[in-house]
């Protein structure tokens, strides 16, 4: 197998079952990954984001269903794209529904991702922002909100509303209601010289199967024009299964209750109705392979999680909440039989065979297959 170290992680409600570290912390290298490697966990970011959103709205500092507008003006006159015209220029109109907290959650607000979508490519031409610029999250949309499930800078949307709403950075209000409480001293937008030292390299398969290193900050390193909610926290397993276990609880830590019932089922209900979410294209090989977690399956999304409606391949039951990271990092919640996994490592492109067969055999080895 040809893949740089990674962590698993499975526990419960009551605690951490098993935590291992396999492999070397550098492809290639002899020093082995320990298990409190902290890694870029990009779009497993957006989970705490969306948490941190939920637990505002249940405060009335944020509303679900109020047009965004009104608190973030960038978002109160948005274009959809309409197609290119017979010059092959990008058309766009507006939309006749406004964009709320709940599209943005949801992801069906329109908003897609630049190495997932051609159709975002064609509506931007060669107007291209720089990434980690703010300018970067003012994106056509791709369909009317609420038409379909497109993954994309929602959530990053969802962070500068939770800022709007709060007066605050991101990552602070990210720390006082989720990350301070339970303790997660390893999680944030930025790291300490002491954590550095323990940060997983990054690592990019090459089209002969080698892994090279590969340098980047997913949220846009010291650069970076605003906090990025959808891709920007690091993190260790053990300090993201305590946010997972929040989950599991039902949003109780240590005998204190973090959010109420209406929150809980916000974040394990489905959201979107018959529409189907999960399944994701790519038009840049070297960001993203196209993935599907559950082909042929009708997923739902929640306000944080994707929900696979039927039994897994892997065990996984139906019901179950999940999503992962572009460096394949993978994670579940299992409600059924109250348990959660964590699958990490740091390796490009997203979709990776070694990677995914990888936290293929660890599923199946918790549930026994």
């Amino acid at each position: 197998m040809s893949l740089p170290g990674f962590v698993t992680l499975i526990g419960g409600a009551d605690g951490i079952r098993s935590l291992e570290a396999k492999g070397p912390r550098e492809a290639g290298g002899e020093v082995p990954i320990t298990t409190d490697a902290i890694f870029q966990i990009a779009s497993m970011t957006k989970a705490v984001t969306s948490l941190a959103a939920l637990i505002l709205v249940e405060q009335g500092k944020l509303s679900m269903d109020a047009p965004l507008g009104t608190l973030l003006p960038e978002l109160a006159e948005p274009r959809v794209f309409a197609g290119l015209d017979s010059d092959g220029k990008p058309g766009f109109r507006a939309p006749s529904n406004p964009i709320t907290l709940r599209h943005l959650l949801t992801h069906t607000t329109g908003f897609g991702y630049e190495f997932m979508s051609a159709a975002l490519n064609e509506a931007l031409g060669s107007e291209r922002a720089a990434p980690a610029t703010l300018a970067s999250l003012n994106l056509p949309l791709l369909f009317e909100p609420g038409e379909r499930w497109e993954y994309g800078i929602s959530t990053d949307w969802a962070g500068r509303a939770i800022e709007a709403a709060t007066g605050q950075t991101l990552g602070a209000v990210i720390d006082e209601l989720v990350t301070g409480p339970l303790g997660m001293v390893d999680t944030g937008f930025r790291l300490d010289d002491t954590q550095d030292t323990r940060l997983a390299p990054l690592h990019l398969r090459g089209e002969d199967g080698a892994l090279a290193p590969f340098p980047i900050a997913f949220g846009g390193g010291a650069a970076a024009e605003f906090e990025a909610g959808g891709a920007g926290l690091y993190s260790t397993a053990s300090d993201y299964f305590r946010f997972l276990q929040l989950i599991l609880n039902e949003g109780q830590h240590e005998g204190r209750q973090l959010y109420g019932a209406g929150t809980q089922a916000l974040l394990t209900t489905n959201l979107i109705g018959d529409l189907r979410a999960g399944a994701m294209e790519s038009v840049m090989p070297m960001m993203a392979h196209p993935y599907d977690p559950f082909p042929g399956m009708d997923c739902g999304w929640s306000g944080a999680f994707l929900i696979n409606k039927e039994d897994g391949p892997n065990g996984r039951p139906a019901g179950s909440l999940a999503w992962a990271g572009i460096a394949n990092c993978h994670y579940w919640i299992d409600l059924a039989n109250r348990q959660a996994g964590i699958f990490m490592t740091q390796v490009m492109p997203f979709g990776d065979p070694e990677a995914l067969a990888a936290f293929q055999a660890f599923e199946r080895s918790v549930y026994g297959r």
